[in-house]
């Protein structure tokens, strides 16, 4: 046998009035239908509208001592627990006046007294049902809002997956490691943040860009996958001939972000400062760099921040080549190349920012080994190191 369904609920109805046989005549005409709550003053239905329970509809006297209704029903709308229960005001005030005033102050319908059953019912009806409607829109866009944040913040994985694999793909045949895109990454960030104040780059570097360039920073040296191993492993100095094939990295990755980009059939923002980046980074302040031999403002921004956050991380990170500095002689190279390799600006926020980069240098060390030696170099740099961290290196 199937049991039987719950009964509905019986919406809650508020009445104030400061005239007991109204309060009662109402409650008698009300309660068959609806579960009937009664207040006696404004006070005391300020206290219930505001309790749980809330009523769903209050019907509601103008003329009251101490609290009129219009003011009642003014402090309901001005409270966020009350001011959506619909307020209906049933007076003897009938003129066209004191119902402007009742719409002026908030409430839905104004019922002049003395009051027809059949026409308080029926509008009872008509706002308990335009209310229940609206709860619905409420819940259907609240739960359309988590939605379309759920599906946003699934695009945003997969996006960061398919850049950690493209990475991945690369990492597998260069000699460097996966934490030197997490901590290149991480120092173009920190210096974005330095110059988003700066009146060259204030317009530029929004907090979107940002987060843009955090997210397009790892593929930087996705060309490296089209280099040849003999050239790209190689553990002593590459022949001109190998460094011109090493140098088409740059075009290379930028020809294939972009044929993604042509793929989608759309401008894909963080793809657009990928390519960008990937195309630039090996591009120099004074126009010596590759592959278009750019100069000054002509360098993207973006490629102007991953090229000291990449050449920083080379010098002090050890590769088959090389050995690694320390932190303090990678500055004094990156600072001797301000205006020359780098853009001054960007190389200035990079100086006030360094303890970060240090800092991030170290949280995302190769081994244990590189660890202990960047730890050493910030003991000796906090141990030497007076007034602006700047300073100490210019």
């Amino acid at each position: 046998m199937f049991a039987s369904a719950p009964p509905a609920k019986r919406p809650l109805v508020l009445v104030v009035d400061d005239e007991p046989e109204n309060l009662a005549l109402t409650d008698d005409l009300l309660s068959e239908t609806y579960t009937v709550k009664v207040a006696p003053n404004g006070l005391r239905a300020l206290k219930i509208a505001g309790s749980t329970p809330a009523p769903d509809i209050i019907l509601l006297d103008v003329m009251m001592p101490d609290m009129g209704g219009y003011e009642v029903c003014h402090r309901l709308k001005q409270d966020p627990r009350t001011r959506d229960i619909p307020v209906i005001f049933l007076t003897a005030k009938a003129q066209l006046a004191d119902e402007q005033q009742g719409f002026e102050v908030g409430a839905v319908d104004y019922i002049a007294k003395p009051i027809s059953p059949p026409i308080l019912m029926a509008r009872l009806r008509t706002h308990l049902a335009l209310k229940a409607a609206a709860n619905f829109l409420l819940d259907k866009n609240h739960y359309l809002e988590q939605e379309i944040a759920r599906r946003t913040e699934d695009v945003h994985v997969v996006e960061e997956a398919t850049i950690l694999a493209m990475t991945s793909l690369a990492e597998t045949r260069d000699n460097e490691t996966g934490n030197h895109i997490l901590r290149t990454q991480r120092y173009v960030q920190a210096v974005a943040l330095q110059l988003q104040d700066h009146p060259r780059f204030r317009t530029r570097l929004t907090a979107e860009t940002v987060a843009l360039l955090f997210k397009s920073a790892p593929l930087h040296d996705i060309g490296k996958v089209g280099i040849p191993d003999r050239i790209l492993l190689k553990p002593g100095a590459l022949t001109a001939e190998e460094f011109t094939i090493m140098k088409t990295h740059t075009t290379l990755g930028f020809e294939a972000i972009s044929r993604a980009t042509e793929r989608v059939g759309r401008v894909i923002p963080f793809l657009q400062i990928a390519a960008e980046i990937a195309l630039s980074h090996q591009e120099k302040w004074n126009g010596s760099g590759y592959p278009q031999g750019l100069a000054g403002d002509a360098i993207p921004v973006s490629a102007r921040l991953m090229a000291v956050a990449d050449v920083y991380d080379a010098l002090i990170s050890k590769r088959v080549y090389k050995e690694a500095m320390s932190h303090a002689q990678a500055v004094e190279i990156i600072v001797a190349g301000r205006g020359s390799h780098f853009d001054p600006d960007v190389v200035d926020a990079f100086l006030q920012v360094q303890d970060a980069c240090l800092d991030i240098a170290i949280h995302f060390a190769d081994n244990e080994d590189a660890k202990a030696a960047l730890q050493r170099g910030l003991v000796a740099r906090k141990a030497t190191t007076t007034g602006d961290a700047v300073d100490a290196f210019i």
